[in-house]
């Protein structure tokens, strides 16, 4: 039985990407940092699959070896998706008031944290030819006002999936753009504002299915969109 690590699971993307795998036969590794959710989110995904539910926040050292320990005793991992994020503060504020902690925190939960998990589960990822999935956004390449923090560290997180990419060029990497969707996070960077005219995550689901075909775009960046089409040159892994 293939198995996936999904970080950020109990709801949004994670969650819906965490369903259609166990949809699919993947066998479950996931985490999050609310109890509850988590919980609900294992006792939903169980009716598919098996699921190890792992309590804890991703930007911390303890956590991310409880992860490792958990691919460890399953002894594969197929897939490897990067969903767990932090906004920094909110509401979202210039770069003038984010002070040095604060952007701190956040690269530490949207950058380091992905890499190091990377680092400690390569020996599985390698031996699977597995597929490493980190989600990015249009902030990482367009500057938005109040947007600095999240979007330089996803904008590192994408060069660092570009690294990965050339050094180990047996394993498939993408850093993906979802695209605004209807979720929590996006709540949380328009507080008041209505989000009902964006997409649910569900249904962008399907452009991250493609890259797990046997006939899958080369690695590199994408847009959510452009999966759903036709592919197109990726910008990420190559000169």
């Amino acid at each position: 039985m293939a198995t996936a690590l999904v970080t950020g699971a109990s709801a949004g993307l994670g969650l819906a990407l965490s369903s259609a795998l166990a949809q699919r036969g993947y066998r479950l590794v996931i985490d999050a940092r609310e109890g509850g959710r988590l919980e609900a989110a294992r006792q939903a995904l169980s009716a598919h699959t098996e699921v190890t539910a792992i309590l804890g926040d991703i930007g911390e050292g303890s956590h991310q070896g409880a992860l490792t320990n958990a691919v460890a005793t399953l002894g594969e991992l197929n897939v490897l998706v990067h969903n767990a994020s932090t906004l920094g503060p909110t509401p979202l504020r210039p770069m003038h008031e984010l002070a040095a902690h604060e952007l701190a925190a956040i690269l530490a939960v949207n950058t380091v944290a992905p890499n190091e998990l990377t680092r400690r589960l390569l020996p599985w990822l390698t031996v699977a030819h597995a597929t490493v999935v980190a989600i990015s956004s249009d902030a990482a390449t367009h500057a938005y006002q109040t947007w600095g923090g999240y979007g330089a560290s996803k904008a590192a997180l994408d060069h660092l999936v570009g690294t990965w990419t050339v050094e180990h060029p047996d394993i498939s990497w993408y850093a993906v753009d979802p695209g605004d969707m209807r979720t929590d996070m996006q709540q949380a960077a328009f507080p008041g504002e209505d989000i009902s005219d964006r997409p649910l995550p569900e249904a962008v689901v399907p452009a991250f299915l493609r890259l797990l075909q046997e006939r899958r775009p080369p690695s590199g960046r994408y847009q959510a969109r452009e999966l759903l089409g036709r592919a197109t040159q990726p910008s990420l892994g190559t000169p």
